[in-house]
């Protein structure tokens, strides 16, 4: 009796005017190397903390009444008292960017809670085994900050605009306007998860945070010129991310003159160092 062995498979040919496309398609992609590995992984974990807002979209509005309160109380009392130099626009615009800033400082702010909380969940601790460099995790939640702010900061745009607030609809500067909230609240948020990486439990957070979102807010011109602060506080402004953050946001949107190649680099390397010191203590905080 004859044993029939398993035939060879027979290699696919085709021709034809299809034949290039197919034969890429049998070809299995290759796994990312090099450079592409970081930007794609960054990606993939901003979007993993966006889709968060699917379920859960109560945050959005219930931080939006905050700056209507400032522009709708604040800015309109100071409007009629005309006891700030604003250098000849209404106070109300001159507040405007100062709100943007403010409200999307306070969004990520408190952004180390939620780390604490994944590492409460054990979800931490399955993130860092990954092949994922924990400056890649960073990185990719801090975006994700910087994508809730810039909601957050179409919200007061939108609110400003209603009050008769004269901003700019030019494209290239509102692009401009995004790029500067992204980066301020990418600081921001990694400020927080570094002082997570330090006090390690949520309330001394919650302490610490609150402790330092309204010196942070008073001591930039988000509310003021530096001109009137007295010398210690312009000290103290001048080495606030918060201060340079307006002053793109006050360039860009009301076209005061400002400094903007100045602001960029300020905000890049306050986002770039805040990354580097949230990423070193990330493992800390998973123990």
């Amino acid at each position: 009796m004859m044993s029939a062995e398993p035939a060879e498979p027979r290699p696919v040919s085709v021709d034809g005017p299809g034949a290039l496309g197919l034969d890429l398609l049998l070809v299995p992609p290759r796994a990312r190397s090099g450079w592409r590995v970081l930007p794609a992984r960054v990606a993939a974990m901003c979007v993993v903390e966006l889709q968060k807002l699917r379920h859960d979209r109560t945050e959005l509005y219930t931080r939006a009444v905050q700056p209507a309160l400032w522009l709708l109380i604040f800015g309109e009392t100071f409007t009629r008292i005309r006891a700030i130099p604003t250098g000849g626009i209404p106070y109300l615009d001159y507040l405007a960017p100062g709100i943007i800033a403010q409200s999307a400082m306070f969004i990520a702010i408190f952004y180390g809670i939620m780390i604490i909380w994944e590492r409460d969940a054990g979800v931490l601790t399955k993130l860092l085994v990954t092949p994922t460099p924990r400056a890649a995790l960073v990185t990719g939640k801090a975006f994700a900050a910087g994508v809730k702010a810039l909601i957050q900061a179409v919200v007061v745009v939108v609110i400003a605009a209603a009050l008769g607030v004269s901003l700019t609809w030019n494209p290239l500067r509102l692009i401009g306007v995004a790029a500067v909230v992204i980066l301020g609240s990418a600081f921001f948020s990694c400020l927080s998860m570094t002082i997570a990486g330090i006090v390690l439990t949520r309330d001394r957070l919650m302490g610490v945070g609150q402790a330092i979102t309204m010196p942070l807010f008073f001591a930039s011109n988000a509310l003021y010129p530096v001109a009137i602060m007295p010398d210690w506080l312009r000290a103290v402004s001048t080495i606030n991310p918060l201060s340079y953050q307006v002053d793109a946001l006050r360039g860009l949107l009301l076209g005061t003159p400002s400094h903007l190649p100045l602001d960029f680099v300020v905000l890049i390397a306050a986002a770039a160092i805040g990354i580097t010191a949230a990423s070193c203590l990330l493992g800390r905080l998973a123990r």
